[in-house]
This record gives structure tokens, sequence and C-alpha cells, in this order.
């Protein structure tokens, strides 16, 4: 649970804002691979879609798109890497003061017709950046009046801390479109006029040190596009029967009250990175010891505070930032990671099913989430299964403890606080809701059973590589 910082407050005040019309229904659109269309065609939107996902992932994929020094990389995790420089540039780190040059190349992807006309898009990649490498996301939308965003800055990012701080990027705006930390929103006059963002593309900038052999390399990236429905009430969903759960590591934020101040504290600013960890460690990823040598040797769980550092976004000066977590995630072995938004509780269901732990983004008044104890105005979670009647099996890290992080809530109750755009606080006051924002991390090479769980429920079929891609 994480109060938001002011500009996490705006976005809630933003997103309120905007009561236009919006698609009907709450379905998430499908993303199906590469088909004979070409690697960048984009699928048909199903009937009532409010969310459209597009990552790019195969070689055929990295082969597309504008190069400016990149090359496309196979193997068995195809990715982009630095061919040839295409030049040099200075960046001036605005968290420490330092001023470095690094080469750079950059690759612009194709344009994505989004099957959704969206009032909101989140990017996510999923990166190696050995020491001396980092990289840049940006993305550029075009909306229905035919004039294009600026590129906006999605995010800075290393896996490291120790030649760039990890940042967003704050003060983007077009007067019609804001970068909220982590997601690229219409603003609510313009959103209300009907405007909707109708394509968009990235542009990777990869940079390392002069000289350097191996620069970075990025293997997937994409966004999730959405225009769901403002509703302070949402759709009951009917359980699909059977009590399933899933045997998840369980770790609370609270026993890190406290620690690190400059990772923002512990406690409750750190369900992000701590329900991070907790699905890392289901999909078998550990942080190496000598990863966790910093750690003061009385904190328990290191790695909690391993991910909270991997996991911290300077401007945002904390550990909440959405795609941060999804890209740290990848950083271990054979695991990728996505930020998307889900329709339903069935959705989850059928990811749980297939054996996919789901992480969700919540807020909710005290009496609205029974069991719960307390009042968030943002807060991650892990669904990691549903009893027999159809009610949701959380991993909460708002526990006082380890052993007590698992939960029962009630399905109603669960679901409209994961999936609902508005609701008002404490104050009466009216603010936002994620809409069913949620993380999605899994194996690389997925079973054909999560294949079929993941194209269900509207993400693509594969988190990156598909064997024979």
């Amino acid at each position: 649970m994480t109060a938001p910082t002011p500009r996490r407050a705006l976005l809630a005040v933003a997103l309120a804002a905007a009561t236009a019309a919006t698609l009907p229904g709450s379905r998430a659109s499908a993303a199906a691979p590469a088909s004979a269309a070409g690697p960048d065609a984009a699928p048909a939107a199903p009937s009532g879609g409010t969310v459209d996902n597009r990552f790019w992932y195969a070689y055929a994929h990295w082969s597309a798109g504008l190069h400016q020094g990149t090359t496309a990389v196979g193997g068995a995790r195809p990715g982009l890497e630095i061919a040839t420089p295409a030049g040099r540039t200075e960046y001036a780190d605005p968290h420490t003061g330092r001023k470095s040059t690094w080469e750079y190349a950059a690759w612009t992807s194709p344009a994505h017709a989004s099957c959704v006309p969206a009032t909101e898009a989140v990017a996510s990649w999923n990166a190696r950046t050995p020491a001396g490498t980092w990289i840049q996301i940006e993305l550029r939308g075009t909306y229905t009046d035919g004039a294009s965003t600026p590129w906006y800055v999605m995010g800075r990012w290393a896996s490291g801390e120790d030649d760039i701080r990890r940042t967003s990027v704050d003060g983007q705006s077009d007067g019609r479109s804001t970068v909220w930390t982590d997601t690229l929103a219409l603003d609510g006059p313009v959103a209300a006029a009907g405007l909707r963002i109708k394509d968009w593309r990235l542009r990777l900038t990869l940079y390392r040190k002069p000289g350097a052999r191996r620069g970075p390399t990025v293997w997937l990236a994409g966004a999730m596009a959405s225009d769901v429905p403002a509703r302070f009430t949402v759709p009951a969903s009917v359980p699909s029967g059977g009590a399933h759960e899933l045997k998840v590591p369980r770790y609370s934020q609270e026993t890190h009250i406290g620690q690190y101040p400059e990772y923002d504290n512990g406690g409750e600013a750190w369900c992000s990175p701590t329900s991070s960890q907790m699905i890392i460690e289901f999909w078998g990823g550990k942080p190496a010891a000598k990863s966790l040598a910093w750690v003061d040797t009385a904190y328990s769980d290191p790695q909690v505070c391993h991910a909270a550092r991997s996991t911290y976004d300077a401007a945002y000066r904390g550990c909440g930032n959405w795609p941060f977590n999804a890209a740290y995630a990848a950083t271990y072995r054979r695991l990728a990671g996505v930020v998307t938004r889900l329709g339903s509780l069935t959705d989850l269901e059928t990811l749980v099913r297939a054996g996919i732990p789901t992480i969700t983004s919540l807020s909710f008044r005290a009496q609205e989430l029974t069991g719960a104890g307390y009042g968030t105005a943002g807060h991650l979670m892990t669904v990691i299964g549903f009893t027999a009647a159809g009610d949701v099996i959380a991993n909460d890290p708002h526990a006082p403890s380890n052993p007590a992080v698992r939960r029962v809530y009630r399905r109603r109750e669960f679901e409209t606080c994961w999936l609902r755009t508005k609701r008002y606080d404490a104050a009466g006051k009216v603010v936002s809701g994620t809409g069913g924002v949620c993380y999605l991390y899994g194996p690389i090479r997925p079973s054909a059973a999560q294949v079929r769980a993941l194209r269900e429920v509207g993400v693509l079929g594969e988190l990156t590589t598909p064997e024979g891609a």
C-alpha cells in the first residue's frame, strides 16, 4: 500500500475528470502474434474491447522498423542491440548531477494501429543492461484528429544504479495529453470531448560507454493502450467453479517499515516490489548472494530490500512505477514481464488455473474490502487462487508477518475495488481507480496451457519468443 505522491494524485484528478463516452463492455481485446500480414499487423478487436496490447519480441519484430545503428539478434531469446553507434551524446543525470558521454543507437517501431482508440497508454520493456549501459523508452501517439503527440519519455532505465539513476521524467505535456510517471493519459477536457489516440509507435535508444564492445539488449518492448469506461461499479462475473490455489512465497512489506529511507522507507511504500518478489520467486528467480551483500544482515528477507532498490524511480521517489517492476522481473533468467489491464475476475481465474499468479492494483476504503483492515489510495497484491465459492485468495503484503500475508477476500468486493475507474475517498471526494491494472510475469517459454490462457484474456500468447520463431 502506498500513498500517491503529488504526480499520482494529479493523475487521479485528471482521470476522474474524464467522463466522456467510452467503448461499452469490459472485455480486453486480443493481441495475436505476428501473422501472414506481417510482424506489425494489428489484430482485430473483438466487440466491446477496451484494451489493446502490442509487444515486439521476436526476431522478425526487431528486424522491422527503423534502425539507426541497431540490429536484430537471434538465438534463444531474440532482441535488439547496438551494431554501429549512430553518434555520441552527453547526459546530465538530474538526480546525481553527473554528466557523462555515451554512444547511442536507436530503433523506432512500426506504427501500431490500436484496435481500441485509447485514452491511456503504459509501456513495458524487458532488457539486459550490463554495467556501463542503459536504455530510454519513448512513445509517440497519433490523435484521432490526425495530430501527433511529442515523443514522450516513458522511462530511462538500467537494472543497476551506478551509471544513471532509473527515472521517469516530469513535466511532459502538449496541452492535450500528459505523462504521469508511467502513464500517458489524455487530459480530462479533451478526453471528455471524444479525442483519442488511434495509433502509436515506440522509440528505443540504447546507450553504452564510448568504445565499449557490447551494449544493452532489449528482449521485449511494447505498450498497453486502453479506454476503460468511467464507472463506480463494474459488471459482476460468475465464478468458474472449483477451488484452486498456487503455492506462492509470502512476504510482508510491513516487516520492512523504516528500512532504507533512500528507497522510500519500506513498509507501506513497498507493496509493489514485495508483490513482485513473491511472483519472481514463484517462478524460481532469486537474487544472487552478491546482489544482497549491501543489505543490513539484521533485516529479514533481504531480497525484498533488493527488489525495492531495483524498482526505485528517482523522479517518482518511490517503488511503485509499474513498468519498472515488470522490467525488474525480466532481469531474472528466462522471465518476462508486462503491465496490462484485464476485464474481470474470470480473466484472473483463467490465469490462475493455468498456473499464472497475477499482481493486481486496487484502491479502497477500509469498509469496502472486508477483512483487509485498512484503506488505501493505491495498493498492489497478488491473486494466487480462488475458493470453491469463487472468492479471491490473495497474498496481500500489507500484513504484520509473512504467515499472515495469505488472505481471502469477497469476490464482488475485490472485483469492484480492482476494476472501477472512479470511487469516493474517505472525505467523500471523487477519485480514480486503476481500471484493472495488473502485472503479468511468466516464463519466456510458457506451457501450451499458459499460452492458451494468455490469449484468452487478451494478452500476447507468448510473453516473448515462441518456439520456432
